[in-house]
């Protein structure tokens, strides 16, 4: 589905991404990992358009998306989830959600693709139904939270990527909402995961990429990089090796 060659990405003269090379398939969750300042909110900038790479490749369903503007990565399937919420306090959730739909709201053909994801919305977060007329800011951390990843299931994307969205949130509700993604996915959606809680993302994804400077040193299913040793020397700050290696 999505598949990430040789890509290094500039802030400037500043080389944040050096030649990361990462895929995820239909209906997986995949994580990346790492301490802050490693690459992982850039490798989903670049995805989704934000920024322009300096060299490498990025391909969604076998076609290059690399450089293609972010409305355009849109309309192609991707919806990117950015840190931070950036919601806008006095419009209402019913607002939110017709602004995640803006490319095909207006478009009198496309109502049943509005009425279908705002199904699927209010069915994964029910409180979101019952508070629509509500305005953001009347909203609790958590509700919020449902309110961003609602508004970016309403353009009906094939791969959501999601940055730090648990950030903020209490421990049994920041895991509430890995397994929401994680029902989502079992349902056909695929997801890529940038996530500070390396332990929490893991037990419900189903693989991982940890950064280390702008490259990747651990890849691996859940299982093995929750085993692997070098997972703790790479949060702990310690040097890791960044040739990419699957943990045995």
């Amino acid at each position: 589905m999505l598949k990430v060659e040789n890509l290094y990405v500039n802030y400037g003269n500043i080389e944040v991404l050096k030649g990361i090379s990462f895929h995820v398939e239909e209906g997986e969750m995949v994580c990346l990992l790492g301490t802050n300042g490693m690459g992982k909110s850039t490798t989903l900038s670049a995805i989704s358009g934000l920024v322009k790479p300096k060299a490498g490749s990025i391909f969604f369903y076998d076609s290059d998306i690399t450089g293609l503007p972010t409305e355009k990565i849109i309309k192609l399937g991707i919806s990117h989830i950015p840190e931070g919420r950036l919601i806008f306090p006095d419009l209402t959730v019913m607002e939110h959600l017709e602004l995640g739909a803006y490319i095909y709201y207006s478009d009198r053909s496309r109502k049943d693709d509005f009425k279908q994801a705002l199904e699927l919305v209010f069915n994964t977060f029910p409180t979101l139904k019952d508070k629509q007329k509500r305005t953001a800011k009347t909203l609790s951390g958590g509700e919020q939270q449902m309110l961003v990843i609602g508004r970016g299931l309403m353009s009906k994307p094939k791969l959501l990527i999601m940055d730090e969205i648990t950030m903020g949130l209490a421990p049994i509700l920041s895991r509430e909402i890995l397994m929401t993604v994680r029902s989502l996915t079992e349902q056909g959606l695929s997801a890529l995961l940038v996530e500070q809680n390396a332990h929490a993302a893991l037990k419900v994804a189903t693989r991982g990429y940890v950064f280390v400077d702008g490259k990747i040193a651990l890849e691996g299913t859940s299982k093995k990089l929750l085993s692997n040793q070098d997972m703790r020397a790479v949060y702990l700050g310690s040097r890791v090796s960044t040739t990419p290696e699957t943990p045995k």
